[in-house]
């Protein structure tokens, strides 16, 4: 009985022994992957402090208990960070080697994630040695994993890799639209280092293609972003990329100063890097002398002393390089300048001129984007203003009620007349007109000005007399419509201050020098008059004759200003006589050249205008992209009371996708949005649909832009606020199948 007493505890003793090691080797197992985790933690951090030797020993330890627990998804994981860490301190070869391993364990257990993710670094290194279709194939791969794995996120490293491979290959085109994509998931993601990168790659390539203006845009704000973030590498890469901007547009005053700033911060990226490697092989030193404690000590130290002999000596090199280069640069700056300066030796005070010239230049540059962003604003909110006066007038309103709606129409009516003429001046003094000659017959011009006018001087009582000196030909070669400009401002003038009285408009020649006429034009009236006080005022923005004037006639004083600088446009001279209670004469002087001969006005037949409900509007389908709630709704309003169907998105991600799933017949694309703007949108669809019907419908109406529009891909503009029947007429051609003409060329 004793003995089966005894050998019941030895089979319980084993029994529970055997438990125990199971439950050791399993907690064993669990702390050894908390170890592995922290280990990979502690190189990442590392890694980013730029301290690399620590992060690949904290990585080799990682991969040895990674094999101790046979955990493959982590060594695959640990050989893509290795060959990752290698690449950074140049470590090529070595690089390659842990990629390989990488990419058959990730092959081997289906880890296509990390797989795509040592596929991009694979690319990074084909193209570090200018093995460019290797690393495209990479690049594609691992973009086709993101994919597949719905990792949207991670696909922006992907394209603007690519975007670098292009460029290095002169491909422009290709490389925008890498960046394009870029930049959209880096926004959308908040990648901030990505889309700083990818905004000075913009800027390098919009460069390349001649667009200096767009590339320093560009350049300047992916340098915003890295100063604002610290991003070292990134602002290092902004100063290189806008010093060959400021050398391609001739500034070579700017081009050095950015020079400088990059040779600069190399300077301290390098002295970081040199001191952070040579404190990495320090500790990598301590840590082999402690652990090894034999006989091969001072061999070690001695070959970790040489290393960093060799670090010291090439970074002594690079920094006399570097210096070499500044001096160069330095050199050929002054070079350049006594090269520009030398015709401007005699000008003691030209370095003065030149600072008051950028200083003013600057001032109007930034007076023009106020006025730019100031007018836009305000005709957004008066988009629906006007929008939703005319839906009410359209609604039958009760008869108590029109008077008051009539009134709101006129006043944003006014206000955009404002508005407008705000544009018109700024574009002015902006020298932002050009000159638009052909020929002309010039008594019909001005008949057909006073013709417009008529109804306004009979309300005031007014007559109006035409004087065209007999003999003087009637066929030029001129701006008609800054002429008619001149003259409706003029005439409408002189009509809103004579009541009961008389206007005379005289037409004759002065001067005539063979083809070249210099005519006189007089505009008198026997009106209210000016003071004489107030007469060389007359020409300035804002300027009335008082402020009683201003209440009992209105208007703004921007009608003159306008005149002023329309003639000094077309290189003519204007000035005025005036007695107050007597009347005023507007005098302005332009030389035009005698034509042969001037078409003769056709008379156009009255037709029937096109209507929407003559077509089939059945398979017809809009896509409205807006993010204003209320103009969304005044949009889709006017649409359907059309009979047309549309669809409603408030950005540019969502129009993007809503393009690429359903078939639209237009789209109308708003400019300003949240996230991307209506232009990147409309970039991004035209790399696959090249058909589509795009119109900006926006607020944005200055003519400088208009070249951005068109290089964006849209079809044509639709300015906000808009006439109903333009509106109507431009959407009955494109779905009635005729040419779209674009307003861009």
């Amino acid at each position: 009985m004793s003995r089966i007493k005894y050998y019941i505890f030895v089979f319980l003793a084993c029994f529970y022994t055997l438990i125990f090691a199971q439950q050791d080797v399993v907690e064993d197992v669990d702390m050894l992957s908390i170890r592995l985790q922290e280990r990979i933690d502690q190189a990442k951090l590392e890694s980013n402090r730029g301290d690399y030797y620590p992060a690949l020993a904290n990585l080799d330890k990682a991969l040895e208990i990674a094999i101790k627990i046979k955990d493959k998804k982590h060594q695959g994981v640990i050989h893509t960070k290795i060959a990752k860490v290698r690449y950074l301190v140049g470590e090529t070869d070595k690089a390659n080697i842990s990629i390989t391993n990488a990419i058959q364990l990730q092959r081997e257990i289906n880890d296509y994630a990390n797989l795509a993710i040592t596929y991009n670094i694979k690319g990074v290194i084909h193209s570090i040695k200018e093995e460019y279709e290797d690393a495209l194939d990479y690049y594609h791969s691992a973009k086709n994993l993101f994919e597949q794995e719905e990792l949207e996120e991670y696909i922006s490293e992907v394209t603007l890799n690519e975007a670098r491979v292009y460029i290095a290959l002169d491909n422009y085109e290709k490389a925008k639209a890498q960046l394009e994509q870029t930049i959209i998931i880096a926004k959308k993601h908040e990648q901030r280092r990505r889309l700083s990168s990818a905004l000075i790659q913009s800027g390098k390539v919009s460069s390349a293609l001649n667009n200096n203006d767009l590339a320093l845009s560009q350049v300047k704000e992916g340098l915003s972003i890295a100063k604002t973030y610290d991003i070292l590498e990134n602002k290092n890469e902004a100063y290189i990329a806008l010093s060959d901007v400021y050398k391609a547009k001739g500034d070579y005053k700017n081009s050095y100063e950015y020079i400088t700033k990059h040779i600069k911060l190399s300077d301290s990226i390098l002295d970081v890097k040199r001191e952070n490697l040579d404190q990495s092989i320090s500790s990598q030193s301590i840590n082999k002398y402690k652990d090894a404690q034999n006989a091969q000590l001072k061999e070690q130290i001695e070959e970790v002393s040489a290393e960093s002999n060799f670090t010291r000596v090439t970074t002594i090199l690079s920094i006399a390089l570097i210096t070499i280069l500044s001096l160069l640069t330095l050199s050929l700056y002054k070079n350049n300048n006594i090269r520009l300066n030398t015709n401007n030796m005699l000008h003691k005070k030209n370095d003065e001129l030149i600072v008051a010239k950028e200083k003013a230049e600057l001032a109007s540059k930034t007076k023009a984007n106020f006025l730019s962003t100031v007018t836009h604003e305000l005709r957004t909110p008066l988009y629906a203003v006007t929008g939703l006066t005319n839906m009410l007038l359209d609604e039958d309103p009760k008869e108590h009620q029109k008077p008051h709606l009539k009134s709101l129409k006129f006043s944003g009516d006014y206000l955009l007349t404002f508005i407008n003429d705000i544009l018109q001046i700024n574009k002015i003094e902006a020298n932002k007109v050009e000159l638009d000659p052909e020929i002309f017959n010039l008594k019909n011009k001005i008949e057909n000005v006073m013709s417009a006018l008529a109804n306004s001087a009979k309300d005031n009582g007014t007559k109006l007399h035409f004087d065209y000196e007999d003999g003087l030909p009637e066929a030029y070669n001129g701006d008609q419509l800054k002429i008619s400009q001149i003259l409706i401002n003029l005439l409408g003038n002189a009509i809103k201050f004579t009541k009961d009285g008389d206007i005379w408009v005289r037409a004759y020649k002065i001067d005539q020098k063979d083809k070249m006429y210099t005519l006189r034009f007089e505009i008198e009236d026997n009106g209210i008059g000016i003071t004489k006080e107030k007469q060389d005022q007359m020409f300035e923005s804002f300027s009335q004759g008082s402020v009683q004037i201003n209440r009992k006639y209105g208007g703004t004083g921007l009608g003159l200003s306008i005149v002023k600088g329309l003639i000094k446009i077309l290189k003519g001279k204007i000035y005025l006589k005036s007695d107050l209670g007597k009347g005023t004469t507007f005098f302005f002087e332009i030389p035009l050249e005698k034509a042969k001969k001037a078409d003769t006005p056709k008379v156009v037949e009255t037709k029937k205008p096109n209507k929407m409900e003559d077509l089939d509007l059945t398979d017809v389908k809009i896509l409205i992209v807006e993010d204003n709630k209320i103009n969304q709704m005044i949009t889709k309003k006017i649409l359907n009371k059309m009979g047309l169907y549309c669809d409603v998105v408030d950005n540019g991600e969502a129009a993007v996708e809503q393009v690429k799933t359903t078939e639209y017949n237009m789209v109308l694309m708003d400019i300003h949005m949240p996230g991307i703007s209506g232009l990147e949108a409309t970039k991004i669809i035209r790399t696959f649909n090249k058909d589509l019907v795009i119109f900006a419908l926006t607020a944005v109406t200055l003519e400088d832009k208009m070249h951005e529009f068109g290089e964006a891909g849209f079809n044509d503009i639709i300015s906000k606020p808009f006439k109903q029947e333009d509106f109507e007429s431009k959407l009955y051609d494109v779905l009635s199948g005729k040419e779209v003409v674009s307003s861009f060329f």
